[in-house]
């Protein structure tokens, strides 16, 4: 169960993805992992938050909030100041 509300959209392909991936299963973060390169509807939001761009990692917060490419420790904060 995804308790934190956070969505990744991702690239198999992409090792900033990956890094970050397992950063956040390292501190014990659920988040579900969409792939762009399969879901046109995800692709078109990244392309949204990102001025057009498929930019990846992108995370979609509970409350719609977006960030891309962070670091691990501004996803965790983000989501401790959300609980």
């Amino acid at each position: 169960m995804n308790a934190s509300g956070l969505t990744m959209y991702s690239t198999q392909w992409c090792g900033y993805c990956q890094r970050l991936k397992a950063q956040l299963a390292r501190a014990g973060v659920v988040f579900t992992e969409v792939d762009i390169e399969t879901d046109e509807a995800a692709a078109a939001l990244v392309e949204g938050v990102n001025g057009g761009n498929r930019t990846v990692p992108t995370l979609v917060f509970a409350d719609g909030t977006a960030m891309t490419n962070p670091p691990v420790a501004m996803v965790l904060d983000r989501l401790a100041a959300a609980s």
